[in-house]
């Protein structure tokens, strides 16, 4: 946001310094410049699939919420990670820039119905209910999305290195408390296993952010966390040097990650799937997955509210 303050202030001393001289020239080629600066984007292949307003304004404004890495986080005071990634590659089909804006996850899709943001791009399932504006009730929560799904992945289990309380399944959680990040659909999992659990009580503690769940893990308040298998590994890799946790059991509820856009901007999504197919026929999009090291969450092509 400076950067771009900083570029129209700049673009008006220029305009004051041209009206002052009198050197209506020199004006004419300043606003040739923009004009040009603004249209070299013209030439990305897919530029015309775009709605005139994000071509208008250059910019694909992504709702995320940085505090899942690998798939996004902040460094440095910048957002990055695999989806930023694809999204570069993303941009460069589009002719456009995604530009990231950190949130709470549960509120990603409100944003859309809003128009605060254009798209979701923060590891979010794609499942019938997002798609239709529901949450796991049923209940209708808000207008519903459509996805374009771009990876899969299932969730596994982060418990504490060394695994002190011997967790090996879902089943294991019986009579114990875990900690999850509120909106997701770990909770949604969690929550399924409470029911299945029965009398034998499974206490589910939802926070903000997964980082505080994690913590929470950490600290011996709670026996597991539950994420999608590329951040848990992440995580378990590089938290601590890697003395903090452990994944255990196997990956369960494999699923879809879509980029979430508004049902009523279909011109959008449509552009950002052929974008999708584009990267993948490419070879961009496998070296996202592969510098994140998450090879085997590619999918083959772009699809369309392929969730369940």
């Amino acid at each position: 946001m400076t950067a771009a303050i900083a570029s129209r202030r700049t673009v008006a001393a220029l305009t004051l310094v041209c009206t002052a001289a009198l050197t209506l020239a020199g004006c004419g080629d300043q606003t040739d410049s923009d004009s040009a600066a603004k249209g070299k984007s013209n030439d990305a292949p897919l530029f015309s699939a775009l709605p005139k307003k994000i071509q208008d304004a250059g910019v694909i404004k992504v709702g995320t919420d940085a505090a899942y890495a690998p798939m996004e986080f902040t460094e440095g005071g910048k957002i990055v990670g695999v989806d930023p990634d694809i999204a570069e590659a993303l941009g460069k089909q589009l002719g456009v820039k995604f530009e990231f804006t950190s949130g709470s996850f549960d509120g990603l899709i409100t944003s859309l119905d809003t128009g605060r943001q254009d798209v979701a791009m923060s590891s979010v399932n794609d499942t019938k209910q997002r798609q239709e504006g529901k949450d796991d009730k049923g209940a209708k929560i808000g207008k519903g999305v459509d996805f374009v799904d771009y990876f899969s992945s299932g969730v596994s289990l982060l418990v504490k290195k060394g695994n002190p309380q011997n967790i090996k399944s879902l089943d294991d959680l019986c009579g114990k408390t875990v900690a999850v990040q509120r909106g997701t659909l770990s909770e949604d999992t969690f929550k399924a296993q409470a029911v299945k659990c029965g009398p034998d009580k499974l206490t589910i503690q939802a926070f903000d952010t997964d980082v505080e769940a994690q913590t929470r893990v950490k600290a011996g308040g709670a026996v597991a966390d539950l994420n999608d298998f590329p951040v848990a590994a992440y995580i378990a890799k590089t938290s601590g040097g890697g003395n903090d946790f452990e994944v255990v059991g196997s990956q369960s509820d494999i699923g879809l990650f879509g980029i979430a856009v508004s049902k009523e901007n279909v011109q959008l999504r449509d552009a950002l799937k052929q974008a999708l197919d584009a990267i993948i026929k490419d070879g961009s999009y496998a070296k996202v997955l592969e510098k994140w090291n998450v090879e085997d969450g590619a999918v083959k092509q772009a699809q369309l509210n392929a969730g369940q």
